[in-house]
């Protein structure tokens, strides 16, 4: 029997839609960095790009546990010299919540061009409404 290797022009990609309403940050972003990987089809390749798109929506309803909130921080850099900025998540919720969920995701895909090719296919929105209906995403609910 022979090992299946999906190839790029055989994959088909599904939309799909996750609400973030009451979700914790490290749960979710895990059960997204593993549909965009494609690791929830039987057709995985770990070096072929086989996930879907995910669109995240109500991403300013997302939660953290414990004292995450005031204790961790958000990093970035400005591209200036001595321009690390510094800011908790407490801060960064209130104004880019979307930043924080494209931050733990990001980092649970693979650090080369694959996953950057795969970070692509992820939307977030901070509210209810998102522009890709014309792609018919599917409702999914999270595990657990």
């Amino acid at each position: 029997m022979k090992t299946y290797m999906a190839k790029p022009a055989d994959i088909d990609r599904k939309w799909y839609v996750i609400d973030a309403t009451g979700q914790t940050l490290g749960r979710l972003s895990s059960e997204v960095a593993s549909i965009l990987r494609g690791k929830h089809k039987p057709t995985y390749t770990p070096h072929v790009d086989t996930g879907d798109f995910v669109i995240v929506i109500n991403a300013s309803k997302i939660q953290l546990t414990g004292k995450k909130l005031m204790d961790k921080k958000f990093r970035y850099h400005t591209g200036y010299v001595g321009g690390l900025k510094e800011i908790d998540y407490d801060t960064l919720l209130k104004r880019k919540p979307e930043k924080a969920i494209e931050a733990a995701v990001k980092g649970m895909l693979p650090h080369n061009r694959l996953g950057r090719a795969m970070f692509k296919k992820l939307k977030v929105y901070r509210g209810n409404e998102h522009p890709h209906q014309a792609q018919k995403p599917e409702v999914r609910e999270l595990r657990g």
